[in-house]
């Protein structure tokens, strides 16, 4: 009864906060209460500020609360809770590490200062004039650290006064360094054509651009990080660019030559790691007939086609 009655607290207080329908459910009132680590027994004013990620979350709701959530429900507790919880300027996200990738395992959210001192006056005199302030200032708290997060995004310029911005992470600065420095060294002038961001998928997409040199693409999950157009010598350049998963390896290789497979430009395969040592995880996997660089040795590139380039120097 006890945890029954902390719980119909903790969702008062999102329904009070103006939280949407979606989250007014016992999923988010006990992600509130992770988010402040309060136990059934524990008064509001003992709050907390845990750095806190999906998965403690969830073991939270189980060890204090009983409520037990099947693994695959970790996309839920993201998608439906956390993200309109950050949204609402309730919770943030990475405060320890805003330019974290956002696949990263360490990825983890704390309580905003302004909404745990709303929740620890829960049920005091205070409460109506800190909720009002709160509500007050809502829209300005989510914009302040939307802004900040967008502060740590890389800056990518693509075309002539043309630039984006990627999700910050290794992937996004590797992605930067193969239109920084893969591509004047060995396509040089090449168009940009495709850039993929793990937080946005397409960062980039010249669909028209792609179509006139024959490929049509609706999904793009599976498109290559990078797309180069190298119109010297009429090449499509596709590039994977691979800092944990995911090199040009036979199947990945086919997958491409299929979707590619009707363009009118010379397709080039292309993988590229941070380093050899990264590169040397992956080796037995890379396909041939295609080409490996590393951006820590951007001048050379590691061709997987022996009898092309046999030959001395």
């Amino acid at each position: 009864m006890i945890s029954k009655q902390k719980i119909e607290e903790a969702l008062a207080i999102l329904v009070a906060l103006g939280l949407p329908r979606g989250q007014q459910n016992e999923r988010s009132a006990l992600t509130l209460l992770a988010l402040l680590n309060l136990g059934p027994n524990d008064d509001w004013l003992d709050f907390e500020r845990p750095l806190i990620g999906i998965t403690p979350i969830m073991n939270f709701c189980r060890d204090h609360y009983g409520r037990e959530y099947a693994p695959n429900t970790r996309e839920t507790f993201r998608r439906q809770t956390m993200h309109q919880f950050v949204e609402a300027g309730i919770a943030l996200y990475n405060p320890d590490k805003p330019d974290r990738a956002v696949n990263s395992p360490k990825a983890c959210y704390q309580i905003s200062e302004e909404a745990s001192h709303v929740a620890a006056v829960y049920g005091s005199d205070a409460w109506e004039d800190s909720l009002d302030t709160f509500l007050d200032g809502q829209q300005t708290l989510a914009a302040k650290w939307a802004k900040h997060r967008s502060m740590q995004m890389i800056p990518l310029e693509v075309a002539r006064g043309e630039e984006i911005k990627l999700t910050p992470g290794a992937h996004s600065e590797l992605i930067k360094q193969i239109i920084t420095d893969f591509g004047p060294r060995f396509a040089p002038g090449s168009e940009v054509i495709y850039v993929g961001d793990t937080g946005e998928k397409a960062g980039y997409f010249q669909k028209e651009r792609l179509e006139a040199l024959g490929v049509s693409v609706d999904q793009h999950g599976k498109m290559p990080d990078v797309v180069l157009y190298y119109s010297d010598r009429d090449w499509l350049l596709l590039i994977e660019s691979v800092t944990s998963h995911g090199p040009v390896d036979a199947k990945r290789h086919n997958e491409l030559s299929t979707l590619f497979r009707d363009a009118n430009p010379g397709i080039v395969y292309v993988t590229a790691f941070p380093n050899r040592q990264i590169m040397g995880r992956y080796l037995s996997e890379i396909s041939w007939e295609s080409e490996v660089w590393c951006s820590d040795a951007p001048t050379h590139l590691i061709h997987f086609n022996g009898k092309r380039f046999l030959g001395p120097y």
